[in-house]
């Protein structure tokens, strides 16, 4: 029996080792059920490229390869702070990169999967910031910098983020009501991060599912398990 596991929003760093710990701890535990890893973006804090190196990166590609080697899969779809992750990296694991939107067929049930920031068509500064971060040449160029170039503009990006967010309404972060009838109507199931706000929404009859982030303070995420036929536990991961 298949099982499908989707999470989202880890924020993996080395500055916050209980998120690592409690990764490993997920792998561990669906490591002999025939798993299906659906990571949903901003699986890292920052992904400066797959150039970089150090022990603790180390460590996750140990775990993932165990996980792999163990007969599961591990699928990754890039979210806002690691949209340079790339094949050099998961080419450790036999991991796949699936595109921006991603339709998977579990059972009878078609499910749509993306990070969710293409979802948040209000922030307007974001999707214009984002169209020009993530343009094929403008990615090629960067990846090409030094590697401490690289993570002094993530630091950077990262410090005018949080600046920007302050000042900006909690409704213009979140999706917009148009962008999910848009997304969710060729589909059964829509299955998104990004927000930080986990919780089910009914959308014309049908479910939206927000994954949540890792919260590193009470040791906790809302994750999706869908079994191979397709029966759904949306639940609180402890880690």
């Amino acid at each position: 029996m298949t099982t499908y596991l989707f999470i989202s929003d880890l924020h993996l760093s080395e500055q916050h080792p209980r998120l690592v710990r409690g990764f490993f701890n997920l792998l561990e535990h669906y490591k002999d059920k025939h798993t299906q890893l659906y990571i949903l973006g901003d699986w890292f804090n920052a992904w400066i490229g797959d150039d970089q190196q150090s022990p603790w990166l180390d460590e996750i590609i140990d775990q993932l390869q165990r996980f792999q080697q163990a007969g599961n899969c591990i699928y990754f779809q890039a979210g806002n702070r690691d949209f340079a992750l790339g094949p050099k990296f998961l080419n450790h694991f036999a991991g796949i990169h699936l595109p921006e939107t991603y339709t998977v067929q579990i059972a009878t049930e078609t499910y749509r999967l993306e990070h969710g920031d293409a979802l948040c068509t209000d922030d307007i500064s974001y999707q214009r910031f984002k169209k020009i971060i993530r343009h094929p040449l403008i990615l090629s160029s960067l990846k090409k910098t030094p590697l401490a170039f690289r993570k002094k503009l993530a630091n950077g990006f990262r410090k005018r983020s949080s600046q920007a967010h302050q000042h900006k309404k909690p409704t213009i972060m979140d999706v917009n009501s148009d962008a999910v009838h848009h997304a969710i109507a060729p589909v059964n199931f829509l299955i998104h991060g990004h927000t930080h706000r986990p919780q089910i929404h009914t959308v014309a009859q049908k479910n939206r599912i927000v994954l949540g982030d890792w919260r590193e303070d009470i040791g906790e995420a809302c994750v999706l398990e869908v079994s191979e036929k397709g029966l759904q536990h949306y639940f609180k991961w402890q880690f």
